[in-house]
């Protein structure tokens, strides 16, 4: 069934995400703070907003795909935000990472204004957006997930419910430490690897056989052997990500002894510049401890 949706946030996930609603028969009105990702999107077939209460205004749906918490809070919470704009009754889904302590706040306030809510972040970067082989992690009401399922299902291949609101949230905070300490392992076997005068291209294509496969083996190598990296993910956005795990951490009483190690490593990679390119840049750090020079 054809849902009417506005999507808040045409990034560079975002942008892939709302253009795979439109292909899956969706009316999809898109609002974006820069223009050409709107103009992107209507050329697909989708429509634009000059503002969010133009996008939301008749909206069944709305889905929220921004940075961090402060976007989030502005975009829903803010003046001239959705919950301003969004009849009762429309169901709100945030699919950006932020806290669980956030989510729920959205959720308590949405629910004062009679607007349902979901948060539901994702797993897969830029490839799995494009692609629409996300994995999305979904907190909220069972009917709510219930009824988004098919707009899910449009986006992603692996969708499943792990609780109430915030549940998405923790999740992703578990996948992003899992996704930092890899890629980190990988960069360190990478270095390890050259050092000793190994093919790295065969060794990573056995590598990738066996039990040290992996999902970012597959979708990083090329980027470590052409030192490419492009933001998929940036490591702003995994330092901030990794900045959630920690403190949810803390919140529960569970000890992170190597993800502190390598949140730390992914702020030196921030603090040496790095912060705007794909999170496979991780691998100049452990080239800089290695002592190499690195453009």
């Amino acid at each position: 069934m054809s849902r009417k949706i506005a999507f808040i946030g045409l990034g560079i996930m975002g942008s892939p995400m709302a253009a795979n609603l439109v292909k899956a028969g969706h009316h999809v009105t898109g609002f974006n703070l820069t223009r050409p990702p709107i103009d992107a999107l209507v050329a697909v077939g989708g429509h634009g907003a000059g503002s969010i209460a133009e996008a939301v205004g008749d909206a069944e749906v709305v889905i929220t795909m921004v940075p961090a918490d402060p976007q989030v809070e502005q975009v829903v919470l803010g003046e001239g935000g959705v919950l301003e704009n969004a009849r009762p009754g429309t169901l709100v889904i945030d699919m950006s990472s932020i806290t669980p302590q956030t989510s729920i706040r959205v959720e308590a306030a949405a629910r004062e204004k009679g607007v349902r809510t979901l948060d539901a972040p994702v797993s897969g970067g830029e490839a799995g957006a494009v692609e629409a082989v996300l994995s999305i992690m979904v907190g909220g009401a069972a009917e709510d997930f219930a009824e988004a399922r098919p707009l899910f299902d449009a986006l992603g291949t692996t969708v499943v419910h792990v609780g109430p609101a915030g549940a998405g949230q923790t999740v992703k905070a578990a996948n992003q430490l899992i996704v930092a300490v890899n890629i980190q392992v990988l960069a360190e076997a990478v270095v390890f690897l050259e050092n000793a005068d190994v093919d790295l291209a065969a060794a990573l294509d056995v590598l990738g056989g066996g039990l040290a496969g992996s999902t970012v083996l597959n979708r990083k190598r090329a980027n470590m052997l052409n030192r490419e990296f492009a933001p998929g993910f940036r490591i702003d956005l995994h330092h901030k990500d990794m900045g959630i795990v920690t403190d949810a951490a803390r919140a529960v009483g569970a000890a992170l002894p190597v993800g502190a190690v390598v949140a730390q490593l992914v702020a030196s990679a921030r603090a040496n510049g790095d912060g705007s390119l794909d999170h496979s840049a991780l691998l100049r750090g452990v080239e800089r401890l290695s002592g190499r020079e690195v453009a």
